[in-house]
């Protein structure tokens, strides 16, 4: 095989691929044989079909699969041996080709850029340790205690007030019927919760032991008997106990019951948990101010076959005339989004990033459990969407590549309480819906700004993740 490259304009590359007769011939020499033994012919025993009689019969089909392959294996090695990464399915054109003839094509391919990643090791990040106050843990452990209170029993005469626990039943009418479910045995309410009917329970202020009370109430919007629905129900309820609330004792037995070994565990646990609701979010102000320091990294030049396809996504649902006023600035977002795509992965293939099986079924297991009740649902979505896994193995990817960046740059470590992190993530989410409120307003005016962050890409960045991803296949083809 023999290739010449001729440069074309930019990243454009013409590829001059000639195969001689010679090297042709064995591979239809190989598929004959091949094809040899399990062609049956009348008059032939099987295997002995002269080769004359196999080329009239299926010349052309041999030759077919021969040219197929033949295209495939040579066009990935000019690849490879020039060390050519095409920016997306490259272009073919046939010059010579036949039975008994040499074979000679052009292979019209953009290539991607030379991106230059040894100055992500001195990118500047705020890296965040969360330091939780034992008073906040305490706090919290207080808060489960209180939503979890005991009751006691209370003297006949005691009346019922807010926060204590009213045991009756009942019997309803409406238009003096009863009806399914108008009846109701030990009954419990914490008083002030109105958790029952709405304004229920507050009819119940003042009843004590023994009594006897008529409780009206309107049945609601999601009430099963869909004729009852909005009617006003009376409910007959005799009133079986009432207990006064007693506050919960924190101790060892108490953490026992919440799954903790003892009470020093859980507060330990409950830390934990704090620290992970704010870690996670944290995380991504971290990872997205990497993203900008990214940003700023110099690529000379973007391939424009990215930059159309990352137009076209960004200008879905529009109008031909808004899509023809907004190109200027969606050609600004695509190329930012492209250039960050292009450094994540070749900083990825350098330090030889990957991706194995085990961790993207670890990433399914994750969106199940975020789903629970519906597990063989999202298993079924994945199982029958290639696209969805590739999506997923693309955000895993990323994530691994942050995590290293942060291993390598210069992360400067702050450690904040829950009080600052709430500040700074809240500063973060205001700054997020002030340039969502600007994008609505510039689009209203037929108008876009070169900066024009989505949900996804401010959460998580999502539009990087997909160009690493659409970047990171055409590399391999």
């Amino acid at each position: 095989m023999k290739v010449t490259v001729e440069n074309k304009k930019g990243l454009n590359k013409n590829l001059k691929v000639f195969i001689d007769k010679k090297t042709m011939d064995t591979y239809m020499e190989e598929k004959y044989e091949e094809i040899k033994s399990s062609v049956n012919l009348k008059g032939f025993r099987p295997g002995k079909v002269p080769r004359e009689i196999l080329k009239r019969q299926f010349g052309k089909a041999v030759f077919s699969e021969v040219l197929d392959k033949v295209l495939k294996e040579t066009s990935t090695k000019a690849l490879q041996d020039n060390k050519i990464k095409p920016a997306g399915q490259p272009k073919l054109d046939l010059k010579t080709y036949g039975e008994d003839k040499e074979l000679e094509y052009v292979l019209s391919v953009t290539e991607l850029p030379k991106v230059e990643v040894k100055f992500i090791e001195n990118i500047k990040y705020d890296d965040y340790k969360i330091k939780i106050d034992e008073k906040e843990t305490d706090k919290r452990i207080n808060e489960i205690a209180k939503n979890q209170p005991s009751f006691n029993e209370t003297e006949n005469d005691t009346k019922a007030k807010e926060g204590d626990l009213v045991t009756f039943d009942y019997n309803a009418t409406v238009d003096g019927k009863t009806f399914k479910g108008s009846e109701g045995k030990n009954t419990q309410l914490t008083l002030g919760k109105d958790l029952f009917l709405k304004g229920f329970d507050k009819q119940l202020f003042g009843v004590k032991k023994n009594d006897e009370k008529i409780v009206e109430s309107v049945l609601p919007e999601n009430f099963p008997e869909k004729n009852l629905i909005n009617k006003k129900a009376l409910f007959k309820c005799k009133i079986i106990s009432v207990k006064i609330p007693v506050p919960v004792k924190i101790d060892d037995e108490f953490a026992k019951n919440l799954g903790a070994k003892d009470l020093k565990d859980l507060k330990l646990l409950i830390s934990k948990q704090i620290n992970d609701e704010y870690k996670n979010s944290l995380d991504r102000l971290s990872k997205n101010q990497i993203l900008k320091e990214i940003e700023k990294i110099k690529v000379n030049e973007i391939p424009e076959n990215l930059i159309e396809e990352e137009v076209r996504i960004l200008s879905q649902g529009m109008s031909e005339e808004d899509k023809k006023k907004s190109r200027k600035n969606f050609e600004e977002i695509a190329k930012k989004r492209i250039k960050v795509g292009l450094i994540l992965n070749e900083f990825g293939e350098q330090n030889n990033v990957k991706v194995t099986e085990q961790e993207i079924q670890n990433e399914v297991q994750k969106q199940i459990r975020m789903m629970p009740g519906q597990e063989k649902m999202v298993m079924d979505f994945y199982k029958k969407n290639p696209s969805a896994i590739a999506s997923l193995r693309g955000t895993v990817y990323e994530e691994k590549i942050i995590k290293l960046i942060k291993n390598k740059a210069k992360g400067n470590l702050k450690e904040v309480t829950k009080d600052q992190a709430e500040t700074l993530l809240k500063t973060s989410q205001n700054q997020n819906l002030e340039n969502l409120k600007n994008d609505k307003k510039d689009t209203s005016k037929k108008k876009l700004t070169s900066k024009v962050p989505s949900k996804k890409t401010v959460n998580k960045s999502s539009k990087f993740s997909e160009s690493s991803k659409k970047i990171k296949k055409v590399s391999k083809k």
